[in-house]
């Protein structure tokens, strides 16, 4: 049995309830889910200032998590805290949206996103950048309506998503369009076949890689940067991350 925890670190319990219930259509029969939301921090991340509000939350919600756990799904596209996660967690982590780009790499040479709110765009640009893969990147798109907005009516948001995912393939010659976004969970599924290229669900690109690597087992780094860090005191922090850093 292979037990995955999801962290949603932005406020919002909805997106979380989305993302779970997403996550269990596409996990295998051996899978259990479990989801928490960040304690602090934005109902929703749509800026820079958000997203580093995010990386906090999500930290301390692994802190914070005593549950047994094989592997973490960050469930935030653009994957806030990502890097500090690997460094703290003893077990794999894996970012929506580090996924998704890997396994769009791995079945054509350009992609694209697709995404809810317009400071995304610049967001992701700089993710893929840090990735080293921006040349594979034919572009980024959003729509005006946060994820948050196309979360809570998603029917209202469809004919914006599948004409920029379009766009995407006629415009920017995308050979794989990614939708990004917690908010926009499960949606892929029914924008497909108005989309004449693959089109990538970020929740199921996480959960697909996260069981791989829960399956491997593979060891936590013991030298190197995404090994443990060495102590360091702390102030104002919850008990558990002041902990865990120490």
């Amino acid at each position: 049995m292979t037990e995955i925890l999801l962290i949603n670190p932005n406020t919002t319990t909805s997106i979380t309830d989305l993302v779970l219930k997403t996550a269990k259509t596409f996990a295998s029969g051996g899978t259990t889910l479990r989801a928490v939301s960040g304690a602090f921090g934005p109902r929703y991340i749509a800026s820079r200032v958000g997203y580093a509000i995010a990386s906090h939350a999500a930290v301390d919600a692994l802190a914070n998590d005593e549950g047994h756990k094989d592997a973490v799904v960050l469930a935030c596209f653009g994957d806030p805290g990502l890097a500090a996660l690997k460094e703290i967690s003893p077990v794999p982590v894996v970012g929506m949206a580090d996924a998704s780009i890997l396994q769009a790499c791995a079945l054509g040479g350009r992609f694209s996103i697709v995404t809810g709110g317009e400071r995304w765009q610049s967001m992701l640009e700089d993710f893929v950048a840090g990735m080293g893969l921006s040349s594979r990147l034919a572009s980024v798109r959003t729509v005006a309506p946060t994820g948050a907005d196309i979360a809570r009516d998603p029917e209202a948001a469809m004919a914006l998503l599948a004409a920029g995912c379009q766009a995407c393939v006629t415009e920017d010659r995308a050979d794989v369009v990614i939708l990004g976004g917690a908010g926009l969970a499960g949606l892929a599924a029914k924008l497909a076949s108005k989309v004449e290229v693959p089109l990538l669900d970020g929740v199921a690109c996480a959960i697909s890689m996260a069981e791989s690597l829960a399956a491997q087992k593979p060891a936590k780094a013991r030298t190197g940067q995404l090994s443990k860090a060495a102590p360091v005191d702390s102030i104002g922090l919850s008990k558990a991350l002041a902990k865990l850093i120490a």
